[in-house]
């Protein structure tokens, strides 16, 4: 499904390119972004098959492969990019690129799902995660406003996960059952190249994604926050949003919107916290304005959420358009500055 979803978006690039004619160092550049973010998807997803069939090897128990093999799997694209461009000194593409992908999984994602069927409200996200995932993203502004994160306050990000995982661990572990594992398992020779091929396919495409998207804004005149908060986001919540709609149309919504949750999570405490623990993050201003944005559309959902035992395809249409304007917004913010 992913490899037919990028040759879709190669056939647009190059579209798009007939019709509107641009430099081949442009065209290029297109091209190498998005074989970058299949390297970042696939490379995750092997990675993630390898370290689970590993662990259930290793009898590490399912419950705490899900909570953190899988859950780090699913973020590793948008950990690789802000790694990559934390490293590379470019901070405001490593901010926006997890802001953005907060919206787009927020705003997007869920919206999607509930426009397909009906979210029904889940009493553990609610009372736990949800809240978890507004308090991340606070935490995250209030350590921005002076204009800079420092390593310390990085640390504390980091520790933040840990406590989550293992809470989440501690909590989950009084409900699980005794249910037998039905999955196919490699051979340790499996293991060993799904593990490594993924760790390459992470680096290796989050350097292509960071290094082509500064390409693609410079010649569009974009700036790192728009690149970061738009084609960076998009293209690295792609295992989320796939994941997300399958589960919803097969009527797994618990799925579908804990996947949202957990990788938000997951964006902010894992990502950032890696990232300026790597190197202080120097924040502008409008990353303070669009965490505020983040926070605020969180709210608006969590209400939603709440009310009436679940989402509505209405509120989820309403989520979508959110989005857009939040589109037409930064845009505007960008070329108008």
């Amino acid at each position: 499904m992913k490899l037919i979803l990028y040759i879709i978006l190669l056939a647009l690039a190059a579209v798009t390119s007939y019709i509107f004619p641009l430099p081949r160092m442009v065209i290029l550049s297109i091209v190498m972004l998005l074989a970058g973010f299949y390297m970042l998807i696939s490379g995750a997803d092997y990675f993630v098959e390898g370290s689970c069939s590993l662990a259930r090897k290793l009898k590490i128990p399912s419950l705490i492969v899900g909570l953190t093999i899988v859950a780090m799997g699913t973020s590793a694209p948008e950990l690789a990019v802000s790694i990559s461009a934390a490293v590379s000194g470019s901070n405001s593409l490593a901010i926006s690129n997890v802001i953005g992908s907060n919206l787009f999984n927020l705003l997007m994602v869920l919206g999607v799902c509930s426009a397909i069927k009906p979210i029904d409200t889940n009493s553990s996200v609610a009372k736990r995660d949800y809240p978890i995932s507004i308090g991340a993203m606070a935490l995250f502004v209030i350590f921005i406003l002076d204009g800079t994160m420092s390593r310390i306050e990085a640390a504390v990000l980091m520790i933040a996960l840990i406590a989550y995982i293992i809470v989440s661990i501690k909590l989950a572990g009084k409900d699980s059952g005794d249910e037998e594992e039905t999955k196919t398992e490699f051979s340790p020779l499996k293991c060993a190249l799904g593990i490594g091929g993924g760790v390459l396919g992470i680096v290796l495409g989050g350097d292509l994604v960071v290094d082509n998207a500064q390409s693609i804004a410079l010649a569009a005149g974009m700036s790192e926050t728009l690149a970061g908060l738009t084609i960076c986001a998009m293209g690295t919540s792609l295992p989320e949003l796939v994941t997300s709609i399958t589960a919803a149309k097969k009527g797994e919504n618990d799925m579908a919107v804990g996947n949202v949750v957990g990788s938000n999570i997951f964006n902010v405490l894992c990502i950032l916290g890696v990232s300026g623990v790597i190197t202080p993050i120097a924040a502008e201003s409008t990353a303070v304005i669009d965490g505020i944005i983040l926070i605020a559309v969180s709210l608006i959902a969590y209400i939603w959420y709440l009310t009436g035992k679940k989402m509505s395809r209405t509120e989820g249409v309403v989520l979508v358009t959110l989005y857009a304007a939040y589109m037409a917004y930064i845009i505007i913010r960008n070329y108008s500055a």
